[in-house]
């Protein structure tokens, strides 16, 4: 009997996951494992710690409904909280692997991981199959290598490509092989954190999706959805995305869907599907780029005028600067895991520019804590603030003050997140160290 290793990334599903359906069909027994993320191989200076309170919450619960998933197919998920390369091996002699399957993953340590292992078994079959984009890479009217630098560009030539349509459920999975037994580490470790409004897992993510589109809300989307403080107008998908509980094929076919049943079309809901096209931007951008993602030059040749100032940076992250919108999304992100995009590009706009600060710092911030993490997005959305990424236009710089009057135009969220409680300071000391009087 041939025996299989499926190893679960960013892909926390049994919807539409064409890398377990492929472990289904060619093996006799699986085993399925998860490697708790335990900080990244290489630590840079900047990185701060792999997870906030919210993220990992989010983490854990999306495994445990995963877990319970599993386990209506009589399969069971073994959480590790060893790094993938020590406590794999043990895992392949043990019960004699003979095929390892995955999702394609676009981090670089993931990669390396991957392939580190490819190496070490070459009589093991590793096979892994595209399941965190709209598109196989195939499927892409150009090569990686002639990605356009600009999402405009990329959207008018990907935006008439035939997206196949999201897989079923995965209805039946091998047994694991009779001697193996998962423990339980999930559950010792969940708790409550107040004001998390998302619950994380694959049986949460649908009913999101589902409840949005059985409203009226899609149809003023565009509208509506750069609310600062509700989620009622926007779809929020974006933390089930991340973790893939939901994939980006599942929610255009239920946009598609919701758009053919609808009596008076607005156009509207359009914009989900451009956000989506954003977010696979930005997938294909961290795969031609890798390593650069992290870079303080970026794509560029020349890195940014910018530094590192640990109490400008502190005042940034604890919601203590002069600016009050950006103290009350900083202190929305501290107490929720969650910020809207318009929110995160005026926070991001203010570190780079206002602050001076060095851009990876507030990347670093952002994985911390974002429930909705995204390698690619985070770290790509965070160059193009900073100025280096492959975009030839000057970075944005937002007039913080007309963002407040645009978003917020009464007060009411810096009221509600106390962004005016802050000590109107931002240096103590000069650029020469010298204490500021």
């Amino acid at each position: 009997m041939a025996t299989g290793l499926f190893l679960f990334q960013n892909d926390l599903r049994l919807h539409d996951n064409p890398a377990l359906s492929l472990a289904a069909a060619e093996v006799d027994r699986l085993i399925c494992v998860f490697c708790m993320p335990n900080g990244r191989v290489n630590n840079y200076p900047y990185s701060i710690s792999q997870y906030g309170k919210h993220r990992f919450q989010f983490l854990l619960q999306s495994l445990d409904d995963l877990s319970q998933r599993l386990e209506q197919h009589n399969q069971q998920l073994l959480v590790l909280l060893e790094h993938p390369l020590n406590i794999l091996p043990e895992l392949i002699t043990r019960y004699n692997i003979s095929s390892i399957y995955s999702s394609e993953h676009v981090g670089t340590y993931e990669q390396r991981n991957w392939l580190t292992l490819k190496g070490r078994y070459p009589y093991i079959s590793f096979k892994q199959a595209s399941t965190h984009t709209l598109f196989d890479q195939t499927e892409l009217p150009f090569t990686l290598d002639s990605l356009p630098t600009s999402f405009s560009t990329f959207r008018r030539l990907i935006k008439n490509q035939p997206i196949e349509s999201a897989l079923d459920k995965v209805h039946k999975l091998p047994p694991p092989p009779p001697s193996f037994r998962a423990y339980d580490v999930i559950s010792p470790m969940l708790n409550t954190i107040s004001r998390s409004t998302f619950q994380g897992g694959e049986t949460a993510g649908l009913k999101q999706l589902q409840a949005f589109f059985l409203t009226q809300k899609p149809s003023f989307y565009k509208e509506t959805h750069n609310e600062l403080d509700s989620r009622e107008y926007s779809i929020k998908c974006s933390p089930w995305l991340a973790l893939g509980c939901l994939s980006a094929k599942q929610v255009i076919q239920t946009l598609e869907q919701d758009q053919q049943q609808a009596t008076e079309p607005t156009g509207s809901s359009d914009w989900i599907k451009h956000e989506l096209l954003w977010r696979e931007y930005f997938q294909w951008y961290a795969h031609k780029y890798g390593c650069k993602l992290f870079q303080f030059k970026g794509i560029k040749e020349s890195a940014p005028h910018t530094a590192f100032y640990p109490e400008r940076f502190k005042r940034w992250c604890e919601g203590n600067t002069p600016y009050p919108l950006v103290n009350a999304l900083m202190n929305q992100l501290k107490h929720t895991g969650y910020m809207p995009n318009c929110g995160r590009e005026i926070v991001a706009s203010c570190l780079t520019n206002e602050l001076s600060l060095d851009w990876r710092y507030g990347a670093s911030y952002f994985e911390e804590h974002l429930i909705d993490y995204d390698i690619a997005i985070n770290w790509g959305s965070w160059q193009y603030f900073a100025g280096v990424s492959t975009n030839a236009q000057s970075p944005p710089h937002y007039d913080i003050e007309q963002q407040s009057s645009l978003f917020d135009p009464n007060g009411i969220f810096i009221k509600k997140w106390q962004g005016d409680k802050h000590d109107g300071g931002l240096d103590s000391v000069d650029a020469a160290d010298w204490p500021i009087w």
